[in-house]
């Protein structure tokens, strides 16, 4: 088999034109192998795979030596059912598979728009029904145990303690708290200048508790830049004075769960859920969250939308004109 070529292309047109994040290209990239695999399996594939049967066009290929690139052209809807089938036999889970969907029907757009192709093979293709899981967030309290949980006596526990009163103050997203230089911190406005999913930009306000963590992590920060040498651009640093990573991020958040005697399955994500459902519980609008999230679509948005059991009885006490009248019969 020749080199592929349509699916490196693909990937640098997610991060060159899309400005998809390296995450993000990464993923797509892995589906995409794992479609061409199945499309065109090496030696190797086929001798761990003893269910592998193949395609009737991979078949082909192989006596012909057709290359990938056409075997990726010439796929059509059946090709697109086969490697379904191919997914749920190896009982991958139908989220799972529904994103694998969407990254082809992505490849396929992008194809059908570079005119390599006519018709995006995948569009006949329904994705599996997903069972909508509600995001799970925390409590104010297991916030708050969370929160106390760094050592702010310490420059590193004062910056954990600042991290984690930025994500639940603002809902950030964790690649988009480690994107923040010193600059993007607004104290007298008391707003954040955040570098989005997209390289979107947009302002997210910032609570008084935040920033005051901030303050008193920067001035550990700076008394020990000093004698260290430390990225003065950068806001949230290692100890080694660098950007921090995402999964720095989650390895100190599992330290602080530990502490804290909270669910150890919980991730910095769940802080942005934590945001957004506390927002809406306390009567913030759906379009204003949406803004403060970032999301492009307000169905995305709509998610967060649950509210707690006590929260809706609350709601309904208060607002139905006959939920507290006594009538005698």
């Amino acid at each position: 088999m020749s080199e592929c070529t349509l699916i490196p292309n693909f990937l640098s047109y997610l991060k060159y034109e899309k400005h998809f994040s390296e995450h993000t290209a990464k993923c797509y990239g892995a589906d995409l192998v794992q479609y061409r695999e199945f499309l065109a399996p090496n030696e190797n594939t086929r001798s761990r795979d003893d269910s592998w049967q193949g395609t009737t066009a991979t078949a082909t290929a192989v006596a012909q030596d057709i290359s990938v690139d056409q075997l990726l052209v010439e796929a059509t809807v059946d090709t697109i059912r086969e490697y379904l089938a191919h997914l749920s036999s190896h009982e991958y889970s139908k989220s799972t598979t529904a994103r694998k969907v969407a990254t082809l029907r992505s490849f396929y757009k992008f194809l059908v728009k570079r005119e390599v192709i006519d018709i995006n093979p995948v569009m006949a293709i329904k994705s599996p029904k997903q069972e909508k899981k509600l995001p799970k967030f925390l409590e104010y309290e297991e916030i708050q145990r969370l929160l106390d949980a760094p050592d702010t006596d310490s420059w590193l526990g004062s910056r954990d303690r600042a991290i984690l009163e930025t994500l639940y103050s603002t809902g950030l997203r964790v690649s988009e708290l480690v994107s923040l230089n010193m600059e993007d911190i607004d104290f007298l406005g008391e707003v954040v200048h955040v570098r989005g999913k997209g390289k979107k930009e947009r302002i997210s306000p910032i609570g008084s508790s935040a920033l005051q963590a901030i303050q008193h992590y920067i001035e550990f920060r700076n008394r020990r830049s000093q004698t260290n040498d430390i990225d003065p651009k950068v806001l949230f640093v290692n100890k080694h004075g660098n950007r921090l990573s995402t999964r720095s991020v989650r390895r100190k958040m599992d330290k602080y769960l530990l502490a804290a005697g909270l669910d150890p399955a919980i991730s910095p994500h769940t802080l942005r859920h934590s945001f957004a459902t506390h927002l809406l519980n306390n009567g913030a609008d759906l379009r204003s969250v949406q803004e403060l999230l970032g999301h492009q679509s307000l169905s995305t948005t709509q998610v967060y939308t649950h509210l707690t059991t006590s929260k809706i009885k609350e709601v309904y006490e208060n607002a139905h004109p006959r939920s507290a009248e006594e009538e005698s019969f």
